[in-house]
């Protein structure tokens, strides 16, 4: 039997016996696609080994998948926190800027200085803010993505979509705290969207791609 994927290159691919996604380098379309950690399952024989092994790995993987959930909810809560923070500072100096340029300065024969300040101090203050929204845009678009895996399953109360208990599923428990927050932020952009302006939605949003079929 052959297999379709490309010969002489590193790929992923997932194991015809334990089924998981795992590293390739194919030198003939009839190499068998079965990875080194399940070569020694094939024989009838070995069928009781070798579902102690797959279960061994899937829970490894398992686990694997929940810790990385739980780094990326984390890292996102820290960076949209000091990017609130970022903005917050940066707004007030903008503002403060703009109060300084408008009441000192407004009424000085030299009219440049005005202009100087708006065109060199605020307009750095403000690409800095843009650029914090943009950060805070992608650790959003993250923490959206990871909500898409997990939360209420309608068809099944107090479950996860994921199958697992809403008590016991870490992934959705991590998120909780975001939730609101995340809800502001896809409403806000998706309006943004509508609007023809700049967001920060990825590009599997439903919204995004409902806006290019159209």
């Amino acid at each position: 039997m052959t297999h379709p994927y490309d010969l002489h290159v590193d790929l992923l691919a997932p194991c015809f016996c334990c089924q998981a996604r795992q590293p390739f380098h194919f030198t003939s379309a009839s190499d068998q696609v079965v990875c080194s950690f399940c070569v020694r399952h094939l024989g009838a024989e070995k069928a009781d080994r070798r579902d102690k092994d797959h279960l061994r790995l899937w829970t490894e993987l398992f686990n694997d998948e929940q810790d990385m959930h739980r780094s990326y909810v984390a890292a996102t809560k820290t960076t949209i926190a000091e990017r609130d923070a970022s903005i917050a500072e940066l707004t007030t100096i903008i503002e403060q800027l703009r109060a300084l340029a408008a009441g000192r300065f407004d009424a000085t024969p030299n009219a440049g200085v005005r202009g100087l300040l708006e065109n060199d101090l605020i307009r750095r203050a403000e690409r800095k803010t843009e650029l914090a929204s943009r950060q805070i845009d992608w650790a959003m678009a993250v923490v959206w993505r990871i909500g898409m895996l997990h939360h209420d399953d309608g068809a099944h109360p107090r479950h996860c979509i994921c199958g697992r208990t809403i008590a016991s599923c870490a992934e959705g428990l991590a998120l909780d705290p975001v939730r609101t927050k995340m809800n502001e932020w896809e409403k806000k952009n998706v309006q943004l969207l509508h609007d023809g302006k700049r967001h920060g939605l990825p590009a599997d949003h439903p919204a995004v791609i409902g806006e290019r079929a159209r």
